[in-house]
């Protein structure tokens, strides 16, 4: 009880007063003491534990997965926006979704840790100092150069590639320069593409929208959708490698330092 606030104490002692029975929970401890179970020894731990139970569908990196729809869990959280919030989730699931709760035996302190683990991963945008203009930036994606064939955000643009609406959540600016030097490197499955001949003989190309055992969608360039079942195809071609070219000899630095300025301002405006 040594680390619970004064007024923690306080309100404490009134309800005893009272005769009522409190029960405390790790929400509510956390509540008015924050994460007891921050230190770096505890972060390890949380990876350790991520790395085991939680990576299979948000990734190593925790970066989500668009196979399975499991979240960036990087960046900033929609479900979750403080500790306790994503303490629960972690403990009760989601009802109705993918996300299933912990093990009952799990115990609490080993939760909180994944959640100091989460929250390491994480960082004050407003705090980062970069060397490019994002209203320069803003002006070449637009007008300057090919992004916007590609590329929507807030709803203008084309859906030919990631929508950018709010990549500066869960992208650093070192990503997001790697993103358009090097966009050969580590390409989402979302993003493949498949070449195939369908039974009446035509030849497609497009983005693999999805795919199982017994069927295939893709989107073609002009964004038709084509369902077609896999028994009937006569050719099939997966095409893993990324079709945004790499910036590096077509761009300057200060281009590409604008244009990573403005990626990362592109972020859900706060409330």
């Amino acid at each position: 009880m040594s680390r619970l606030s004064g007024a923690f104490r306080r309100r404490m002692a009134g309800c005893a007063g009272l005769g009522l029975a409190v029960l405390l929970t790790p929400a509510t401890l956390a509540e008015d003491a924050g994460n007891l179970y921050n230190t770096a020894v505890d972060i390890r731990m949380g990876e350790r534990y991520f790395e085991r139970q939680c990576s299979r569908c948000h990734g190593f990196d925790a970066t989500g997965n668009d196979e399975t729809g499991a979240p960036d869990l990087t960046g900033r959280l929609t479900r979750g926006s403080t500790d306790v919030a994503i303490f629960n989730i972690i403990r009760d699931g989601i009802p109705g979704t993918a996300m299933l709760p912990v093990a009952a035996d799990v115990p609490d302190p080993e939760v909180w840790q994944v959640v100091a683990y989460l929250d390491s991963l994480r960082y004050d945008p407003g705090s980062v100092v970069l060397a490019g203009n994002a209203e320069a930036g803003n002006e070449l994606f637009w007008n300057g150069s090919d992004c916007a064939d590609c590329h929507m955000v807030n709803g203008r643009g084309s859906r030919n590639g990631p929508d950018l609406s709010r990549v500066g959540e869960n992208r650093t600016p070192d990503d997001l320069l790697a993103d358009m030097v090097n966009p050969q490197e580590n390409v989402a499955p979302r993003w493949w593409r498949l070449r195939i001949t369908g039974p009446d003989g035509v030849s497609r190309e497009g983005y693999r929208m999805n795919e199982d055992s017994f069927s295939l969608r893709i989107m073609d360039d002009e964004e038709n959708l084509w369902s077609i079942p896999k028994d009937s195809l006569q050719s099939y071609e997966r095409i893993e490698d990324s079709t945004m070219p790499g910036y590096a000899q077509t761009l300057s630095e200060s281009e590409l330092d604008d244009l990573v300025a403005y990626l990362f301002s592109l972020r859900r405006e706060e409330i």
